[in-house]
Parts: C-alpha cells; structure tokens; sequence
C-alpha cells in the first residue's frame, strides 16, 4: 500500500516536471536578461541571485531594478512590489479550489512558487491538482529562474546591445503561449485578457498612474466588470425562464 502511494507521488511530480518544461524554457532568456540588467544596475552576483531566490516573481523584479537605478528608498520598493504582485491572493484563492483535497501544510509549502505561469499552467490541468505535481512544477520552473539569473549575470554585459533587448521578447511570447489555449476554451478569457489591456493601455498612455498601479487597476476593473456582465446574464435568463 505505502509503495503505491509513493509511486503515485512519483507519477505526479513527474508529470509536474513535465507540465513545466515549457515554463523552463520560457524562462531562461528573461532570467538571464535579468541577471544581465542586475548587473549594469550595480548589483553583485549574490544579491541577484538571492533576489530570485526570495523573490522569484519577474515583473516584481525587475521593476525594482529600475527603481533601484533610480535611487528609490526601501519602502518604497516593498510597497511597488506589493502591488504588483496583489494580484497572487487571487490566483491563490482560485487555485485553493482547484487542489481542495491537499492538506493545508502541503499548499503552504508549494505557494510561494505560484507564479502567473505556474498557475495558469495548473490551473488549466484537467485533472485534480496535487501537491507532488505542483512541487514538480514550481522546482523546474524556480530552479530555471534562479540558476539563469545567475548564469546572466556571469555573462555581464558583453553581449550586442540588440541581442540583450530581444530577449525580452521572448516574455510575451511566453504569456501568449500560455493564454492562447485558455482563449480557445473559454470566451470570458477574451474579455479578460482584452479589457485588461485596454484599461493598462488607456492608464499608460494617458499617464493618470505609475505602471504598478496601472496593472493593478487594469486587472482588478477588468475582472469586476467580466463578473458583473457575467452576473446580470445569469440573471436576465433566470427571468426570463420564469416569465
């Protein structure tokens, strides 16, 4: 009974590994784009690689770079980096009903790997989320992010200049890899994705907030009124049902 067990964890943190692959390659020119900007910031190697040690969220990340380079206190970053993130109490919540049959120590332990990929990656599973699948996933993915940082660093800034900005291509392609297919299924994640951008863009260009509000308002608005339209059309058939 205890070697089936252990063998369905095998299995599962396998299929985790698996599942992250494609996070482990998308993550390795923007990690290693990171450790290259960390660098010409005046970072030295340990404090790059032990910011995505315990940081290990990309926009977070290298929006502190940038504030950083421009002088701005302590508090300051902790705040922007807050906000920046806010938006994980939400993946976490959604995610918490995907994997309702782990043990609360055992999503302690795999919550701080949740990331936007990780989290639409599990979250578009089909089968049940576990525990040893979302280790799988967050070890491959975390373990790509820390050691690239690293690895760009060493590389300094040696590399062309054009070669360095392309790099950071490679995020969007990422992310639209990983929204595409949740696009196809689901007509409520068009909206999202659309509004979102819409809002962002209107903030950005307008300049009515700095980027870490931008992208907060952008997703919380976007998210409240795809609820609220989803909400009234439940409610406008169940009247018309009853009339």
């Amino acid at each position: 009974m205890e070697s089936n067990i252990t063998a369905r964890k095998a299995v599962e943190f396998k299929k985790g590994l698996q599942s992250g692959m494609s996070i482990c390659i998308g993550y390795l020119p923007v990690a290693l784009t990171f450790g290259l900007i960390a660098k010409t910031t005046g970072l030295t190697l340990s404090e790059t690689v032990l910011m995505s040690l315990l940081v290990f969220a990309g926009a977070a990340q290298y929006i502190s770079l940038s504030l950083l380079a421009a002088g701005t206190g302590t508090f300051e970053i902790v705040l922007t980096t807050f906000i920046v993130n806010i938006r994980h109490f939400l993946m976490s919540a959604s995610l918490n009903e995907k994997a309702s049959g782990d043990s609360v120590f055992g999503k302690m332990f795999y919550a701080f790997g949740i990331t936007d990929e990780t989290f639409s990656v599990a979250a578009t599973r089909e089968e049940p989320v576990t525990v040893w699948y979302m280790l799988g996933l967050v070890f491959i993915s975390y373990a790509s992010w820390v050691i690239n940082s690293g690895i760009g660093f060493l590389m300094g800034a040696g590399l062309p200049q054009v070669l360095q900005d392309s790099m950071s291509i490679a995020l969007y392609a990422m992310f639209a890899g990983l929204l595409v297919p949740s696009m196809k299924k689901s007509r409520k994640v068009v909206f999202l994705a659309v509004l979102a951008a819409c809002f962002n863009s209107t903030f950005m260009l307008g300049k009515l907030m700095p980027t870490g509000w931008a992208i907060v308002a952008a997703t919380l608005l976007s998210a409240v009124l795809v609820e609220w339209i989803e909400i009234m059309g439940r409610k406008r058939k169940v009247n018309q049902a009853e009339n």
